[in-house]
């Protein structure tokens, strides 16, 4: 009788494994590979990357990371790129010779004009080319450029004086004030003035509501103070060196160099405020050449100051 083989029924051998090392005790049961250095250096590289993310997160805000704040970029308009300083240096001798005329040489008026008006344009500007008028003396405003950005409006105030004919001889007649408002172009070379200017009305307008009160008075630091200020004031019209006699130590006051002769204080107020400084206004009346007077008002600053006695003292640091 046949014994059955232990591998299988059919008595077959099954093929041996690969031989197995024996382990140590202790012995893990992998092996290690050295590293190079670049995998190294990327390795920390990342890393040290991910932490600088994260920091700027943490201090940014993921949020607005997401959703940015989107701040409006400045927009260079043509208004804040005008050259309004050029558009009034050309308003103004434009201004002048607009409103400058002389029959007897018709050919000035045409020639000044065209220094400014767009060429192309009429230089007689309007005028008829009769009478006589000069004007002499003109001061700019206000510039108010179009929203195209090319084209504005100046506003000048010129001052002019008439003449009236009486036979053969122009007789001066009084000063008056012109408004204009004169319109400008901007073209790649320069300023010009794009047609002729426009009269304005110059009115009157009234103080604002809102004007700042002078505050309380002091009438014992007033009466106690005014004359040193009429002391001051004598100093102010003639010298320096006779004001910083006067004026509060560190002080820098200019004279106005004996232009004007002081005449009288008519009016002297202190206000209320503190210990060391105070403001103070004054009406002063200033005699001129001859017969003449003109009363100003100024605005002064008074600093208390103390002598080597101990005494004390209010005097002008600053004139308004």
């Amino acid at each position: 009788m046949k014994q059955r083989s232990p591998h299988g029924a059919h008595g077959a051998h099954a093929a041996p494994g690969p031989a197995r090392e024996v382990l140590e005790p202790g012995q893990t049961p992998w092996s290690t590979e050295p590293e190079s250095s670049f995998s190294t250096w990327a390795r920390r590289f990342f890393r040290g990357l991910v932490v600088v993310v994260l920091l700027l997160a943490a201090i940014s805000g993921v949020r607005s990371w997401i959703a940015p704040n989107r701040t409006p970029e400045t927009v260079v308009t043509g208004q804040n790129s005008f050259p309004s300083d050029e558009a009034r240096a050309v308003a103004t001798r434009y201004g002048v010779s607009y409103l400058t005329w002389d029959e007897d040489n018709p050919d000035q008026r045409p020639a000044q004009i065209g220094l400014d008006l767009a060429a192309g344009l009429d230089s007689r500007a309007g005028w008829n080319g009769r009478g006589k008028q000069t004007a002499s003396v003109a001061y700019p405003g206000e510039v108010t450029v179009a929203p195209d950005g090319i084209t504005a409006a100046v506003d000048v105030r010129v001052r002019i004086q008439t003449f009236v004919k009486r036979g053969k001889v122009w007789a001066a007649g009084p000063f008056s004030w012109d408004r204009l408002s004169v319109p400008v172009a901007r073209t790649t070379g320069r300023v010009v003035a794009s047609g002729p200017p426009t009269f304005v009305p110059d009115t009157r307008a009234a103080l604002p509501d809102n004007m700042p009160d002078a505050g309380a008075p002091d009438d014992e630091l007033t009466k106690a103070t005014e004359k040193d200020a009429q002391a001051f004031f004598s100093a102010y019209a003639e010298s320096d060196d006779k004001v910083s006699a006067v004026a509060a130590p560190g002080s820098n006051i200019r004279s106005l160099g004996g232009a004007v002769k002081f005449g009288d204080l008519k009016d002297w107020q202190v206000y209320a405020g503190n210990d060391d400084e105070r403001r103070a206004t004054a009406a002063v009346t200033w005699d001129g050449v001859g017969e003449t007077t003109l009363d100003q008002t100024y605005t002064l600053t008074l600093r208390r100051t103390v002598a080597t006695d101990g005494a004390q003292r209010w005097q002008v640091a600053a004139v308004g």
